[in-house]
């Protein structure tokens, strides 16, 4: 990497290390299995796994020294196994985008007691409003993968619907 060059009249970072700062490889991307691990400890079907961008998303994950400090929102993608499930959960604070890299993915979104499915491919999206119920499902036999956005540089821990074992754990937790 070129050394960066600094201006000794100027108070904060270069240009180039400020970019540099800014920029995040594949190749230092590791995916994370234990970011959802209180799920998938209850049930295998919630297996998936975390690689983080930009802040640490909704998972709960505390820290990671290896992505850009989120601002204004999170980014990450999202590794979804085949039969792979993200249970149905909620976001009161934020705006939760899935976008598919790869695969197909159902999305389905809970309000009232009504339920609406719809399934994703590559480069479909979907953006959820915040204080609507969501999840998500791999019914194929191939692996999917998906980058999933969160409006709040850290947003609140997603709650699960009353009665919910996962709500249970979480309690816990």
């Amino acid at each position: 990497m070129p050394k960066a060059e600094t201006n000794p009249q100027s108070k904060g970072p270069s240009l180039d290390e400020l970019v540099d700062r800014h920029i995040v490889r594949l190749s230092t991307r590791k995916a994370d299995w234990d970011a959802l691990k209180f799920q998938a400890d209850y049930d295998p079907k919630y297996r998936r796994a975390q690689m983080r961008y930009i802040g640490t998303g909704g998972t709960g994950v505390e820290r990671d020294a290896n992505v850009v400090p989120a601002v204004h929102f999170t980014f990450s993608t999202m590794v979804l196994p085949p039969g792979c499930e993200g249970p149905s959960h909620l976001h009161s604070d934020v705006e939760e985008v899935f976008f598919i890299l790869q695969g197909q993915v159902c999305v389905f979104c809970e309000k009232d007691g009504k339920r609406v499915e719809r399934v994703l491919g590559p480069r479909d999206l979907i953006s959820v409003p915040p204080g609507l119920y969501r999840g998500i499902r791999n019914d194929t036999k191939e692996e999917a993968l998906m980058v999933v956005v969160l409006g709040a540089s850290k947003p609140q821990l997603p709650t699960y619907p009353e009665g919910s074992p996962l709500a249970e754990l979480r309690k816990k937790k």
